[in-house]
């Protein structure tokens, strides 16, 4: 089984990944792996900035390493907050305060579509990858609703499960996430 290091210090993305692709691969997360580092997301799209994670860490083991960028896109703000979703209330702030600044900024609005996007990119020492995006459709609430996920979920209404992804749990918000749907494009894209 191939070894991949995951390029996230974000435990709560690692374990979903983990869930997602343990089987495939034999995953490792930066501190497993006995690295610290934190690599500037200076990409503008999704993509670039999983790239530009990947493609460091891989460097830097000489093993492939995955990332994932992802956010939120809110049709009624131009696709905001997008690739700064998780500093969207500001760089030293939390899902609370971000959850709060949304629900604020979309006060009124009536168009509340949005959508979960996930870019994930396996990349190899020499800077060569593989990519894959997914994506999950739903609308922004007034309220929070549940209490499980993570970032934005309480406030995100989940078409395909008709509730919050903060009412889902998690094997259920596995199911059509958009990291999920990213993962699973990448793994056809290797034939694994």
């Amino acid at each position: 089984m191939t070894e991949i290091i995951l390029a996230t210090n974000n435990a709560n993305k690692a374990r979903e990944i983990k869930a997602i692709l343990g089987g495939r691969f034999e995953i490792k997360t930066l501190a497993q792996a006995g690295i610290e580092i934190d690599v500037e997301e200076t990409g503008t799209t999704f993509a670039e900035n999983a790239y530009i994670k990947a493609y460091e860490v891989a460097k830097l083991t000489g093993k492939p390493a995955l990332s994932d960028d992802s956010g939120l896109e809110v049709e009624a703000l131009g696709g905001a907050p997008g690739i700064y979703s998780a500093r969207y209330a500001g760089k030293e702030q939390n899902d609370k305060a971000n959850i709060k600044k949304l629900l604020s900024v979309m006060e009124g609005e009536q168009n509340r579509k949005a959508r979960f996007v996930s870019s994930a990119c396996l990349c190899y020492p020499d800077g060569s990858f593989v990519s894959a995006e997914g994506e999950v459709k739903g609308e922004i609430l007034l309220e929070e609703r549940g209490t499980n996920g993570f970032g934005y979920d309480p406030v995100f209404f989940c078409y395909e499960l008709g509730k919050s992804l903060g009412e889902a749990e998690s094997a259920e918000k596995n199911l059509v996430s958009h990291r999920k749907r990213a993962l699973e494009n990448l793994a056809a894209k290797l034939g694994v």
